[in-house]
């Protein structure tokens, strides 16, 4: 039966790619038109329908506030203060364990019991008594592979849309949901390696499909657990096609033809098939070819941003201090016409919670394979993936933008909520791609080469990433079989060249919406099973103490 159903999903995965390769054949009459305007036309309206039920909002102060963002600021805020602000206070402790030097705390196993570790039935006794053979990568690949997953174009675009939307105020509330967000990560991500599954060949299957199914049960509220588990998958599924694929694809795809002159009708639809082709060679080799790409793309591209935007900040040195004012004062007191103070809140906590994904729970999907005993220690580990995202990586892209209109004369702010900026300068518009590459080569003459470059491997290791959460979802729901791996597949790479051709607006909908959507299911199950945590926090912290006597 399960054979059965394999194949009828990899029918319906191909068949999903017939519109996009449909639109290819164009007969003479059609050929005006073009391939990016046709996808984007059927694209569009599945995007506003998705988006009304995602962002259905409550009135507050006379600001309509998406219920999500309530839930995602709530739930980060309570897991702050229960935790004692361990986002500041173990940050330390995250540096030390990246750096290996708790590693011997992983070759003692005196301390495991059965009872903490989570294996399928059937797993080897004797390999239970030192879970640092189980799992598949350590601790620093397994934050690369879920930074790769964050740090992608939400930190370049994004932040150029949530500037050019809310004004520089919309900075503060970025970094203040990346500084809570740390908090919700530890949770999700100690969850993920506790409850996580390992098959007969080492192979870890985890996340928040896991943490909801078994954590739950526990609580003898599997019935629940269940239906979250399931939502959760197929939400993660529409989240890895959206946010973590079509918007990357997009706005790569509109870099490289914006430096290469390839602006055409089509030439979205044949970059992205272009980047389809390169990504599917990457993810067919799972989560160990994936990590040993990102842990070498990851810090390359990161260093190579943070290099160039410290240079353009330093650039305008004598500014720094007013781009700070500018981001505190107008954080509280907006410019006019922005929705107020509630209105600059919710842009900033929308776009940060897009880049570092705090509280959706994908991230766990990728430090679950960690190798390690003790599921607090990845927890503590996944702190810093909030902080490099937003806090860092971020701000360095809205202070760079910031100080590209000092003066107020290239763009106003205040856009159409969509990404699109009317640039004073030239009266045409751009977007949020656009904008900070513009910004960058005011001060680096021809960086917008180098940055495209960084964009493209930001897209790309943004995509493979979370090809890996979205294949893990999708073997959630539908089996562990090769069909089923080659359906997802097939889908995923074909919504590569979907994000390639259709415009900002629609894929920025669509990907907030679908990336936002995991939210619900997972908050509810953190808000449920967070005193799990602080059991493996005690304990792992007594290991420490004791190795240190």
């Amino acid at each position: 039966m399960l054979k059965k159903i394999n194949r009828l999903l990899a029918f319906l995965a191909v068949t999903l790619v017939i519109p996009v390769i449909s639109f290819a054949q164009e007969t003479p009459g059609e050929v005006k038109k073009g391939l990016d305007q046709r996808i984007n036309e059927w694209f569009q309206p599945i995007t506003d329908w998705w988006s009304s039920i995602v962002f259905y909002t409550v009135n507050i102060g006379g600001v309509n506030v998406p219920i999500v963002v309530i839930l995602l600021v709530s739930g980060a805020a309570f897991f702050t203060i229960y935790f004692s602000f361990v986002n500041i206070r173990r940050f330390r402790l995250a540096i030390q364990v990246v750096r290996g030097k708790h590693d011997d705390l992983e070759k003692d196993a005196t301390d495991v019991k059965p009872g903490n570790v989570n294996v399928v039935s059937g797993d080897i006794v004797d390999t239970i008594k030192d879970e640092s053979h189980h799992g598949e990568v350590n601790h620093f690949q397994a934050l690369a592979t879920a930074v790769s997953g964050t740090v992608g174009l939400g930190n370049i675009a994004g932040v150029a849309i949530a500037i050019a939307i809310g004004g520089p105020g919309a900075t503060f509330w970025m970094i203040v949901c990346g500084l809570l967000g740390m908090s919700s990560k530890f949770v999700e991500c100690t969850l993920g390696v506790k409850y996580r599954d390992i098959d007969k060949n080492g192979v870890v299957y985890g996340g928040p499909m896991y943490y909801l199914t078994k954590g739950f049960k526990e609580l003898k509220l599997a019935g629940l657990g269940k239906f979250l588990a399931i939502l959760f998958a197929i939400l993660c599924v529409g989240g890895s096609l959206g946010g973590g694929n079509a918007f990357q694809s997009n706005q790569a795809a509109q870099q490289i033809a914006s430096m290469t002159g390839m602006e055409s009708s089509s030439s979205g639809f044949f970059i992205g098939l272009g980047l389809a082709i390169i990504t599917g060679i990457v993810i067919i080799g799972g989560i160990k070819k994936i990590a040993t790409v990102t842990e070498k793309i990851v810090p390359f591209m990161a260093i190579l941003y943070i290099v160039a935007s410290l240079i353009i900040i330093f650039a305008n040195f004598s500014f720094i201090d007013d781009a700070f004012r500018m981001i505190f004062n107008e954080a509280f007191t907006p410019r006019a016409g922005l929705g107020g103070l509630m209105g600059v809140l919710i842009v900033g906590f929308k776009r940060a919670a897009f880049s570092n994904e705090a509280g959706a729970g994908s991230a766990s999907i990728a430090h679950s394979a960690v190798k390690t005993k003790y599921p607090a220690s990845e927890g503590v580990v996944s702190l810093l993936e909030p902080f490099i995202d937003t806090v860092v990586i971020c701000t360095m892209t809205a202070l760079v933008i910031i100080m590209f209109n000092k003066d107020g004369l290239m763009f106003p702010y205040g856009g159409d909520g969509k990404g699109s900026v009317v640039l004073n300068a030239t009266g045409g518009s751009t977007s949020g791609v656009d904008l900070t590459s513009m910004a960058y080569n005011e001060v680096i003459p021809h960086f917008s080469y180098v940055l495209t470059i960084a964009i493209v491997l930001f897209a790309f290791s943004t995509m493979i990433s979370w090809s890996y959460y979205g294949l893990q979802a999708w073997k959630f729901l539908f089996g562990r079989g090769k069909i089923a791996d080659l359906s997802y597949k097939v889908l995923f790479l074909a919504f590569v060249v979907i994000g390639a051709s259709v415009s900002l607006s629609a894929v920025t909908d669509f990907s907030d919406a679908m990336i936002l959507a995991m939210v619900f299911p997972n908050m509810i199950g953190l808000l449920f099973l967070f005193p799990k945590v602080r059991e493996e926090l005690k304990r792992y912290l007594a290991a420490i103490k004791n190795s240190k006597k």
